[in-house]
């Protein structure tokens, strides 16, 4: 369970930490529809979503892991970081969408799973379920 809860907070660090914010509301923005819910229905997901959600969970954590080496051999070089991190980013969201989530809603499902531990234990165990 341990290690189930390191996935996807690392999917959760890793996708404030390295993804872009920009690149993640550009793409958000370009796929807008009927994703306006309110915090309350936010926390109404269905089996499927919360297990791609953990799918894509797996994955960008191990783009984070990846990428965090890259970075830190890029040292200083600015340019070098930059371009890495745009790298990262684009595998990520390619991660959300080749889970049949678009990054928003991604997003939402995370941000609930931060704020609801019931939440949070029925996606560990759709993960528990995987193995």
């Amino acid at each position: 369970m341990k290690r189930t809860t390191a996935i996807i907070s690392a999917a959760l660090v890793s996708t404030g930490m390295i993804a872009s914010p920009a690149v993640f509301a550009q793409s958000a923005a370009s796929q807008q529809g009927g994703a306006q819910a309110s915090s309350a229905s936010a926390q109404n997901f269905s089996d499927a979503q919360l297990k791609n959600f953990a799918n894509a969970s797996q994955s960008i954590a191990g783009i984070s892991q990846d990428y965090t080496k890259k970075l830190q051999a890029a040292g200083e070089d600015s340019n070098k970081v930059n371009s890495i991190r745009q790298e990262a980013n684009g595998k990520m969201v390619k991660a959300v969408q080749d889970n049949n989530l678009k990054v928003d809603e991604f997003n939402k499902i995370g941000q609930s799973l931060q704020q609801n531990p019931d939440l949070l234990k029925r996606v560990q165990s759709m993960v528990q379920q995987q193995k």
